[in-house]
């Protein structure tokens, strides 16, 4: 194993090389630091998401909402369509709740201390770190999961996660630069990302190499181990696609709380594990369409029933309200799913 400073020599090294271009960064070794709005907006929109999905995300909301306050003063309702497709949309909801704190309790300047930093709305210890390490310099420990994996393969850490994680963040702890700590970070972020894939890692590309204990030993591609999971349940529910003749659909916004709460959505009954109670927006005549939607959340897998109408002009519904120029990009994506189901039945029925 490498000395720590021999270590730290090589990421950055490496890094002032190879560093990914992206838009929320600065160039490696700038004297300049990286804007903090922008590094908490593209961490935020990062968890679970990957790199190029981020990326139009980010440069639309920075191009819509170029800083902390324009966005604190955004409706609620822009922010989400802006969002809609990227998922997991309780970080939209967290970004304004942020927003809104920064701009009126801090003048719209984020705090440079770690501690915070965690005290605001949706950032973590993870976010926290990356924001004090990346734009404020500071030493700062971060740790995502590209920089697990480095280190479980560094340390040759053979606890599976999520057990190994507080030996996991130790060991990364100890690593961690009092200089160009955001560098390093982003350094170990690039690694993992490019290099130490989670399958096949390219050692041979490898700068510290000679410095990992599972390069030795022959574990690379075991590690990290993970405890197996337990296999996700099925919900089902209906879907209700209800068209006029002048094109307008059915939409509603969903509760305040819970899945895709408050975003555009056609309605739909509850999705539970037993088949729920029937739940049409509007009477009409109802046709399901030949194959349902499914849908992968993080907690379980969905299946829809996808139900279409066609209805008069002048038809009132219990609830929701017809949009003539419904934007399908402003939905979340299993709605997407759902409108695209039905309106493809909608036109089969009319061919027919």
């Amino acid at each position: 194993m490498c000395e720590v400073a021999d270590f730290v020599s090589k990421m950055l090294r490496w890094y002032d090389g190879n560093a990914r271009k992206l838009p929320w960064r600065i160039p490696p070794a700038s004297a300049e630091r990286a804007d903090p709005y922008a590094v908490w907006l593209s961490e935020i929109m990062l968890q679970q998401t990957q790199v190029a999905t981020v990326i139009p995300y980010f440069t639309a909301f920075l191009r819509r909402w170029p800083d902390i306050c324009a966005l604190a003063s955004a409706k609620d309702s822009d922010v989400m369509g802006a969002w809609a497709g990227l998922g997991y949309y309780s970080r939209a909801r967290n970004l304004l709740k942020c927003a809104r704190v920064v701009c009126n309790d801090h003048g719209g300047v984020f705090p440079a201390d770690e501690a915070a930093l965690r005290a605001l709305p949706g950032i973590g210890p993870y976010t926290a770190a990356a924001i004090a390490a990346i734009a404020f310099g500071q030493a700062a420990t971060v740790v995502d999961g590209n920089i697990e994996r480095v280190m479980a393969r560094v340390m040759a850490v053979t606890t599976p996660l999520p057990a190994a994680k507080p030996a996991l963040r130790a060991h990364a702890a100890r690593l961690t630069p009092p200089r160009r700590a955001g560098d390093y970070a982003q350094a170990l972020m690039d690694l993992g990302a490019t290099v130490c894939t989670p399958r096949a890692p390219d050692c041979a590309a490898c700068p510290v190499r000679g410095c990992c204990r599972a390069y030795d030993t022959g574990l690379e591609a075991e590690l990290p181990r993970r405890q197996a999971k337990p296999a996700k349940p099925t919900r089902i529910g209906a879907v209700y696609l209800a068209r006029r003749h002048d094109g307008a659909i059915l939409l509603e916004t969903r509760p305040p709380r819970g899945l895709l709460a408050g975003m555009q959505a056609l309605p739909s009954t509850d999705w539970t594990e037993a088949a729920p109670p029937d739940a049409p927006p509007l009477r009409a005549l109802w046709q399901p369409t030949p194959m349902p939607v499914r849908h992968v959340f993080t907690h379980f897998n969905l299946i829809l029933t996808v139900f279409v109408a066609q209805v008069d002009d002048d038809r009132s519904p219990e609830r929701g309200s017809f949009v003539l120029r419904a934007d399908p990009q402003e939905l979340p994506s299993v709605m997407r799913k759902a409108l695209q189901n039905g309106l493809a039945h909608l036109c089969d029925i009319a061919e027919a």
